[in-house]
């Protein structure tokens, strides 16, 4: 693939104050401790949940998006809330949805092989991903327009990507109904806070094209064990 065909994250994702954020909905910042389980716990179901990604060309132009699956994950409730989880997502999954690789010269296997190489995601050597909640607040005030619908809790939690672990806050809604749970959001990240920098470099025209920026969607469902 081209050095001007489009970046990722990514993630289930899938996260920034002072490592550099850029997302009116994330907020980035060091590893933190991570909750304690309290309640019951809920296995997700790894058939229906995913995470969805976006990357862009700079100026939003030629969009790309996938998906990713997760290979482990569970929730901690108690009463009606979510007190602590932790999620394992496959980067060897990682797809390249082929309707978002319009140009003729260009395939989505192609985007897709590069973006598992070490330019970005060196899947090889690090196949998963990992996301520990740390805290779980009401949401204060209205969500950001680029939140997902219905927000109503802010998630904090580390985010690991290749050998990088940051913290990361953003809103979802969280649904608690008898023995399932639904968690959804949509917040961006900029890949280059976990050291994935290629297409960042200010020297190389080739690469001036590429986004820093990735959006990242969650939907996980939870049953009660």
């Amino acid at each position: 693939m081209k050095k001007i065909g489009l970046s990722l994250v990514a993630a289930a994702a899938i996260i920034f104050a002072s490592c550099g954020g850029n997302s009116s909905n994330t907020v980035t910042s060091s590893e933190q401790t991570v909750a304690e389980a309290q309640g019951d716990n809920y296995a997700v179901d790894l058939a229906t949940s995913k995470v969805d990604w976006k990357a862009f060309h700079k100026g939003g132009f030629a969009p790309r998006w996938g998906t990713l699956a997760l290979s482990s994950g569970e929730l901690s409730v108690d009463g009606s809330n979510v007190t602590a989880g932790e999620f394992t997502i496959d980067m060897k999954s990682l797809k390249v949805d082929s309707a978002s690789v319009t140009e003729a010269d260009k395939k989505s296997s192609d985007l897709e092989n590069h973006l598992k190489n070490a330019d970005f995601f060196d899947v090889e050597k690090f196949a998963t991903a990992a996301f520990k909640i740390t805290q779980i607040s009401d949401l204060q005030g209205a969500a950001a327009a680029d939140a997902i619908e219905g927000a109503n809790k802010t998630v904090s939690g580390n985010l690991t990507l290749l050998d990088s672990t940051l913290n990361i806050s953003f809103p979802a809604k969280i649904t608690v109904e008898g023995e399932k749970v639904a968690v959804a959001a949509k917040f961006t990240v900029n890949r280059a806070d976990w050291g994935i920098k290629f297409g960042t470099s200010e020297g190389d025209p080739s690469e001036w094209m590429i986004s820093k920026d990735i959006e990242i969607g969650i939907n996980v469902n939870a049953t009660k064990k």
